[in-house]
């Protein structure tokens, strides 16, 4: 998706931000954001335009994605858009200031099997800028994939080598705990 996203609307770079503290639930399976960081810095080794960012881990409090765009926007006078699957974007009404977040910047929304994007054409989305990602509805979910350790599972082609490896020799997210 974020590749997709830095191809298609010719962005200058793509930030992966793992969430601090998310406001209304636990992170899953109490993994550290220090361990999502590192992830997420394994799975983009080597692909240009991509960067891992620690916006969310360094701020105290809540990770509200209204105060992360706010803070972006001020690190990054030339523009800030947000990418988003259609899933959880079709939620925002349950998000924390989701009047000024619609305002606050671009989205780039990615098809996801069940949405219909034309919703996005309606209100609350009407205020905001939206684009969306020209791809097939992608099915995968961090909750399958977190399954799937869980349980035992094969993940291959669900997850970067590097970060699979990472994961089952420190047994994150239930799976067994493999030797490097």
């Amino acid at each position: 998706m974020a590749e997709e996203a830095l191809r298609q609307f010719r962005l200058h770079q793509v930030l992966l931000i793992p969430t601090g503290q998310p406001p209304h639930r636990p992170v899953e399976d109490g993994v550290p954001g220090e361990l999502r960081y590192e992830m997420v810095k394994l799975a983009i080794a080597g692909r240009p335009g991509l960067s891992a960012s620690r916006a969310e881990l360094d701020r105290p409090g809540p990770a509200y994605t209204v105060d992360t765009i706010a803070q972006l926007e001020r690190e990054h006078p030339e523009g800030v858009v947000y990418i988003v699957g259609a899933d959880i974007f079709s939620q925002i009404e349950i998000w924390h200031e989701w009047p000024r977040l619609l305002t606050m910047c671009p989205f780039i929304v990615a098809p996801r099997p069940g949405v219909d994007l034309h919703a996005f054409s309606q209100p609350p989305f009407d205020r905001a800028e939206i684009h969306f990602l020209n791809i097939a509805p992608i099915a995968l979910s961090s909750s399958e994939v977190r399954r799937r350790y869980r349980l035992g599972l094969s993940t291959a082609g669900l997850v970067p080598e590097a970060v699979d490896r990472f994961i089952r020799e420190r047994g994150l997210y239930g799976a067994p705990r493999s030797s490097s």
